[in-house]
Parts: structure tokens; C-alpha cells; sequence
């Protein structure tokens, strides 16, 4: 099993709602996108990606990844996030036709719908920092949200074990409730990026696959609560149990 696990924090909306990108939202002190960031990092989650789109986002010992197809949704993001680790890990001297990552299945169909669109914003960025050893050795990815700022390092550290107990897909669950964050293992990537659509993000993939499904009591480790609206961001601030 490959053991290393990556992070990737999906911060491309444009947060109509809110009235500004949430990613850039302030939470004492710390962005959105800083705090998820530290989320996945305090977790054991490395290297971590940053998803963007709406507004460029450059944070400290991270991978950016461009999404020029975020107003479709976060499903493009999750898509442009396994994708750009599915490239950094491939073997060049493995024809993309016969990648044994790829289920023949289901590979022809996502090729051209997102790799003219990701290729060229994802090369510079990620090359430097993510050569083709370091890809090939991720073996799951923890995905979480920039605007779910509850959630606590402990669930991804949960998801991370669970995973190295020989769980491929886990999911945290609060008061038994599936919520985020989510890990997904490699063998599952080409699945999930071709069902990945709208804000569906892998919601789609774990309906239909539940019996992959681990999940992982979190309820104790914070609360996947939404900042959609300044209201919600007011509520978190002013709680009792708002974390610093």
C-alpha cells in the first residue's frame, strides 16, 4: 500500500452568498483557506494542494492548483485536484492509454472533457514541487472545504488511520451523520473524476458505492458547520465553542 497521504482544500468559489470569495474570509485572525490548510497539515496530510479559481491564493508549503472551470461547481475542483496528482505520478514512459490507474472503462471518457482545460493551468505550478516519484507515492487523498473552518485536525487524522487500517474510502461522520472531510484512495481517483459534476463533489461516487464506504465518528473532534453567509460567520464567531 502506498502510504502516503495528500491534502487537498478546495477554495475556488467565488462565495456569491457571502458577497466574497470565502477562501479569504477572516476566522480570528486566519483565513479560511490558512485554516484549512492547517487543518489537513496538523492532520498528517503531505503535500497538500490548494484548489483555486475565483481569486489567486499563495500560502506557504503548499501546491496550487488552477481550476479554470470553478464556476461549474466544486466537482470541477475535486476533478482538477485528482488530476493534477494522477499526472504528477504517472510514468512517462507508460502509454496514458494503457495506465493501469486508468479503468479502461471509464478512461476514454474523462480525457477530453478536462485535460485541455487543466493541463496548461497545472504544469508550472506543480511541477517544481510534485516530480513524478513524489506523485507515484501518494496513495489517498484527504479532501476538505475552505469553508468548513469546525472541522477538526483530529478527523483527518482519523480518515488517515482508518486508511492505513485498510480502508480505501473513509468518510467522517458526525453523530453518525456522513459529513467532510473525505478520503479517497488512488485506485478510486478515475471513478470520482468521472462522476464529479456541479457541487456534487464525490457525493455522487459514495451514493453509489456504498459499500466502500468507512465511516469515522468525528463528532467529538469539532463540527462540519457551513460559512455560507456573513450571518453563519457571525453565529461561529460569537459561539462559546469557537476554536481559536
Amino acid at each position: 500500500m502506498r502510504t502516503t497521504v495528500a491534502g487537498v482544500l478546495l477554495a475556488a468559489g467565488e462565495g456569491s452568498r457571502f458577497g466574497q470569495p470565502k477562501a479569504l474570509v477572516e476566522l480570528n485572525g486566519q483565513t479560511l483557506a490558512e485554516r484549512g490548510v492547517g487543518l489537513l497539515r496538523a492532520g498528517g496530510a503531505d503535500p497538500i494542494l490548494v484548489v483555486t479559481g475565483a481569486v489567486p491564493l499563495e500560502l506557504d508549503r503548499t501546491l496550487t492548483v488552477d481550476n479554470p472551470q470553478w464556476r461549474t461547481g466544486m466537482g470541477s475542483s475535486l476533478r482538477a485536484a485528482l488530476q493534477a496528482l494522477s499526472e504528477a505520478g504517472r510514468d512517462p514512459d507508460i502509454d496514458p492509454d494503457i495506465d493501469p490507474d486508468i479503468d479502461p472503462d471509464i478512461g476514454p471518457d474523462i480525457g477530453p472533457d478536462i485535460g485541455p482545460d487543466i493541463g496548461p493551468d497545472i504544469g508550472p505550478e506543480m511541477g517544481p514541487e510534485m516530480g513524478p516519484e513524489m506523485g507515484a507515492d501518494i496513495g489517498a487523498v484527504v479532501v476538505a472545504l475552505a469553508d468548513q473552518p469546525l472541522v477538526g485536525a483530529e478527523a483527518v487524522a482519523r480518515l488517515i488511520a482508518a486508511y492505513r487500517g485498510g480502508a480505501s474510502v473513509a468518510v467522517a461522520a458526525y453523530d453518525g451523520q456522513p459529513r467532510n472531510p473525505v478520503l479517497l484512495a488512488r485506485e478510486h481517483w478515475p471513478e470520482v473524476i468521472a462522476t464529479a459534476t456541479g457541487d456534487q463533489g464525490a457525493r455522487t461516487f459514495l451514493r453509489t458505492r456504498p459499500e466502500l464506504v468507512t465511516l469515522v465518528e468525528c463528532g467529538d473532534t469539532g463540527r462540519p458547520d457551513d460559512i455560507d453567509t456573513p450571518a453563519d460567520l457571525a453565529r461561529i464567531t460569537a459561539a462559546p465553542t469557537n476554536p481559536a
